[in-house]
């Protein structure tokens, strides 16, 4: 794959888990068929919280939205279609992934995917990676978009 380009990147602090469902909720309102969101961060960093925040903007409902670190795949119906949330920690291979129809859901839904570092090079070019960390009392959150989300990130 060809060295990718970093178009934007911004950090926001998240004071505390209300903020990075809030933070979710900006990022579900603005999110479209066939983006692609990378989800890092080391275990109970706020990955599934943000995901919950993000998929209640999609459906439009409050949502339980549970961690599909068991089941691998969870997808929510919306207005603008279908949402896949998609946890990747329990993967041995790269290739298990796809068997699921992931490369479908690239392009045919929007993908908030955990753990993404699990596809090995694999993810789409066009993507929005938020790698979130511990913080003093709080999180950070770091946007980076690359390729089309480039001109995306500054909205959310």
């Amino acid at each position: 794959m060809a060295a990718e380009t970093l178009l934007d990147s911004r950090e926001i602090p998240l004071a505390d888990p209300a903020a990075t469902i809030a933070l979710g909720a900006r990022l579900g309102a603005q999110l479209r068929r066939g983006d692609v969101v990378c989800l890092s961060g080391g275990l109970g960093a706020g990955k599934t919280t943000l995901a919950r925040g993000a998929i209640e903007a999609w459906t439009g409902e409050t949502q339980e939205a549970p961690s599909p670190t068991y089941t691998l795949v969870q997808t929510y119906d919306g207005p603008r279609g279908q949402l896949w949330h998609v946890d990747l920690y329990r993967l041995k291979r790269a290739e298990e992934a796809f068997e699921l129809g992931l490369e479908d859901a690239f392009v045919e839904a929007a993908c908030l995917i955990e753990w993404p570092e699990r596809l090995e090079g694999a993810l789409p070019r066009d993507r929005l990676d938020i790698a979130l960390a511990m913080q003093e009392e709080g999180r950070r959150a770091t946007l980076s978009g690359r390729g089309k989300w480039g001109a995306r990130v500054g909205s959310i």
